[in-house]
Order: C-alpha cells, then sequence, then structure tokens
C-alpha cells in the first residue's frame, strides 16, 4: 500500500485546520550522526525527543503508522514545541480531527523549526488548503537547499504523483534512490508510478527491490501483492498478502487487499470475511471505520446498496462518538453518492446538503468549507442531471466551473470535465463527451465508463470495448469501480 506523505486535494476539499500560537522553545544543534549537515535537519529542545522522532519516522517510512505514533506521542510529550514531530502525528492520524489538530500544532511550533522542517510543515498546510502551486513553491525550496537528502526528493516525487504527473514523479523517486539505496519509501511510490502508466515490468522491479531493501516488513510485499492484484494474478496476489501479515498480523492494508481480490474473483463472502478480520485487528478507530468502508464497497459491488449503506453508517456512528464533524461532512457525501448511483436522487440530494450544513459546523478553516461548498455544486448538477434537467445541470457546471478556476485545485478541474463529459452524453453529443472525459481523471473507473458509453453513442465499438475492458480490468482498491464494473461488464456481453 502506498500513504502519499501529504493532503491530497479530495481530502482538502472537506477538512483543514491552522493554528497560530507561541513559539517552540529554542532548537537545540543535533548530532552530526544522526542528521549529517546535508539532511533536512531534526530541531527539538531535548535529544530524547529527538530520538523518539526518528525511530518514529523510521516506522512511518515502513507504514506502520501506529506503531509511529506511538512514538511521536512520546516525543512531542518530551518536547510540545517539537515542530516535525506534530507534523508526524499529523501524517499517521487515524481520524480527520486528528489529523488537523496535529497539523495545527506543527504549524503553531514552526518557528522553532529549521527552514528545512518549516518548508515540509507549509507544504503540509498548503495541501490541507487545498492550494497546490503554494505546496509545491514550499517542496521546491526544499529539494534546492536540500539536493543530496533523499526525503525532499520523495516528497516532491509524492506531489507530482498527486498531481498525476508520472515522469516527474518517476525522475524524484529515482533521485531519492540514487542517493539513498537503503531508504525505501521511494521504492514504494517509485513501483505505484510505473504501475499506473502501465510499466508494469518496471513497476515489478521496483518492489522487488522494495521487498529486498526491508525483507522483514509487511508493506513490500503488500505493495507487490497489490500490482499482481491489478494484473490479474489474483492467487498471487493473495499469497503475497499472506507474506505481510506474517511479518505483522496487524497491518490492516493486507485484509483490504485480500478483500478486494475475493470480490474480483466474484466470492463476497470471502471478501467480507477479510474486512471482518481487519476490524478484529484494528487498533483504532479510523481502521474500525476502514473495515466498515470496505464493507459496504463488497456490497456495492454486488449492488446491494441496502447493505451497503448499513455499513456506512455503522461507519458514521464512530466519527458520531466523538463529534468528528468534519468527517461526518464526508461520511454523508459518500452515501449520498451511493444513493445516486442506484437511483434515489431525492435522497442523494438531502444527504449532500447534510454534508454541506455539517461542515459549516466543524472546526475546520473557511479553505475547506469552500471546497466543500464547490463540492456540492458537482453534486448538485450530478442531481439535476439524474432528474433529467439539462438546464439546470448547465447552469450548475458553469457555476462549478467558475469557482474552480479562482483555484485551479487538478482534482477539481479534472471533475469540471467529468461533468461536462455527464452533460453532453445526456445531451447526446458524442464527441463532445469524448473530448471533455479525455481531460478528466484517467485514474477514476467512473470516467473510463463514461468514455465507453460515448464510443458506443458514436458507434465506435472497438472504442467502446478498449474503455470498457480497462473498466473490467481495473483491479484496483477504488470505490466506483463497485458502481460500474458490472455494467462494464454487461456492455462487453452486449447487453448495454
Amino acid at each position: 500500500m502506498r500513504k502519499i506523505l501529504e493532503v491530497i486535494t479530495a481530502l482538502a476539499c472537506l477538512l483543514t485546520g491552522l493554528g497560530l500560537a507561541a513559539c517552540a522553545p529554542e532548537p537545540a544543534e543535533q548530532p552530526a550522526a544522526e542528521v549529517p549537515a546535508a539532511k533536512i535537519p531534526v530541531t527539538s529542545a531535548s535529544q530524547e525527543a529527538v530520538r523518539l522522532y526518528l525511530e518514529g519516522r523510521d516506522l512511518a517510512e515502513k507504514l506502520r503508522a501506529a506503531d509511529a505514533r506511538e512514538l511521536f506521542e512520546q516525543a512531542v510529550a518530551e518536547d510540545d514545541g517539537f515542530a516535525v514531530a506534530h507534523l508526524g502525528m499529523a501524517n499517521t492520524s487515524p481520524t480527520a480531527s486528528d489529523f488537523f489538530e496535529s497539523l495545527a500544532r506543527a504549524v503553531a511550533a514552526v518557528e522553532g523549526a529549521s527552514d528545512g522542517e518549516k518548508w515540509m510543515i507549509m507544504a503540509a498546510q498548503a495541501g490541507a488548503d487545498g492550494d497546490p502551486d503554494a505546496q509545491k513553491e514550499h517542496l521546491a525550496r526544499l529539494v534546492e537547499a536540500y539536493p543530496s537528502d533523499e526525503r525532499a526528493h520523495n516528497l516532491l516525487g509524492n506531489w507530482h504523483f498527486g498531481r498525476q504527473e508520472f515522469d516527474q514523479a518517476i525522475e524524484h523517486f529515482s533521485k531519492a534512490i540514487d542517493i539513498e539505496a537503503r531508504f525505501s519509501p521511494p521504492y514504494n511510490s517509485l513501483g505505484y508510478a510505473q504501475r499506473t502508466v502501465e510499466n508494469y515490468e518496471a513497476a515489478e522491479d521496483a518492489f522487488r527491490s522494495y521487498i529486498e531493501v526491508l525483507p522483514e516488513e509487511p508493506n513490500p510485499y503488500d505493495s507487490y501483492a497489490e500490482l499482481l492484484m491489478k494484473t490479474g494474478r489474483y492467487q498471487e496476489s493473495i499469497e503475497n498478502y499472506q507474506k505481510a501479515l506474517s511479518k505483522d498480523s496487524s497491518f490492516v492494508a493486507s485484509y483490504v487487499g485480500i478483500g478486494n481480490n475475493h470480490i474480483f474473483l466474484g466470492q463476497p463472502e470471502e471478501a467480507r470475511a477479510a474486512f471482518a478480520k481487519l476490524d478484529e485487528v484494528a487498533r483504532n478507530d479510523g481502521q474500525r471505520r476502514q473495515s466498515l468502508f470496505w464493507t459496504a464497497v463488497s456490497h456495492l459491488h454486488e449492488g446491494a446498496a441496502d447493505q451497503a449503506l448499513e455499513a456506512l453508517e455503522a461507519r458514521y456512528q464512530i466519527a458520531a462518538a466523538t463529534d468528528d464533524k468534519a468527517t461526518l461532512s464526508g461520511d454523508l457525501n459518500l452515501m449520498g453518492n451511493v444513493l445516486l448511483h442506484h437511483g434515489d436522487h431525492e435522497a442523494a440530494a438531502a444527504k449532500y446538503a447534510e454534508s454541506v450544513s455539517m461542515i459549516e459546523q466543524a472546526d475546520v478553516s473557511e479553505d475547506v468549507k469552500g471546497g466543500t461548498r464547490r463540492n456540492h455544486l458537482f453534486n448538485e448538477a450530478r442531481v439535476a442531471l439524474h432528474r433529467d434537467d439539462l438546464d439546470d445541470a448547465a447552469a450548475k457546471l458553469d457555476e462549478y466551473r467558475t469557482a474552480v478556476e479562482e483555484r485551479q485545485i487538478p482534482f477539481e478541474v479534472r471533475q469540471v470535465h467529468e461533468l461536462a463529459g455527464m452533460l453532453a452524453l445526456h445531451r447526446e453529443q458524442g464527441d463532445d463527451a469524448l473530448a471533455e472525459l479525455a481531460k478528466a481523471n484517467q485514474q477514476n473507473p467512473l470516467v473510463l465508463y463514461l468514455q465507453a458509453r460515448a464510443c458506443q453513442h458514436q458507434g465506435d465499438e472497438d472504442g467502446m470495448k478498449e474503455f470498457a475492458t480497462k473498466v473490467v480490468d481495473f483491479n484496483g482498491l477504488n470505490l466506483n469501480l463497485a458502481y460500474v464494473k458490472a455494467k462494464a461488464e454487461e456492455m462487453l456481453a452486449g447487453g448495454a
């Protein structure tokens, strides 16, 4: 599994927090043996806090977030002004509210940090605020100041990956490996980047190298298993997920992977058994919510929306117990999507409206609330399409496009094109639909399915088969696949 150490735009549309407070204690110089001068400094008033942080960072980079978080907590207990330790807590948070609380503390302590640490923290804040240009500026300054730091290149590579600029991402991941061949995260990220551009042989090489670097850790086997799943080698994939669990039986990502393999093998009950095991080993609310999310996805693959909504309601109640309104807003939006895809557009509209109301009550920044309001325009336009009210859909599209143009967040820009393509399809304008959808997110199976439909409308059977096959063979950890895989299979079988 790959965890990008930045806040993805989809999350930034819903959640963020900003806190500015008193400066941290004066930083102490760190021993050169722990942090070489050519690397980003780690600054704290406590040497014990530094030791704990470095141990936690090592675990976080191995994707052992729960274990890493415990060490970051100990580090900030030693030095509450330890800015990057608070950032470490943010990046290993099990819930949205925990994330933003920790990020705010990192920002509050930033004056006690080195320039390199400041750029890391402010890049994370910019990501949370949905400001990718500012995020890149901070990360570019980080790489310029520390060109021999593998972590700097890995972070900038992650930024490019998030924008689907895969060539640049591969360049920075490869540079990080050249700097330090034993630094594990870029092997993982490089494998995913190569997989995404369908360089499967190069992806396999990267993941095998990742295993060689960390043979006793679970995540390398987990990531390789995900590649095997992607290429339809389901039993081999399950075997490698089981290898990951033999290294750490609480590695929740591998239960997710095993369950999805069973979904693709047409074994939903076995899938849900895997997700139930995830719940058994869960160490926090975030992991328990994961179990319920994937249980819902398994039901959606069967077309069982009611059972999926039951699982999502149970997931919602976990967040409700802590009054995490930002997370609740996202949950309501997700439930709205399920309802919309299963034909109940009025109930979907109600959930979308409730999502906006919930975020307005949340203790998050205006940037996050604005992102949710923009996304609501996208949702309202889709509801209008389901009502066959094309004039209202067009008006909402125009409103959404104008709002998105002000921020130019890539995720939202792609959604504008997706929505425009959907409207063109409803107007039976196949060429226009294809032109718009080509600019939408090509890593979204829903977009691929819409492209198949547009080709079908144009009488382009080869194009229809190409895009429908991409949906059927998508084999990824993606909720939207559950909405369209069966439809694409039916299309290929000549039934749609």
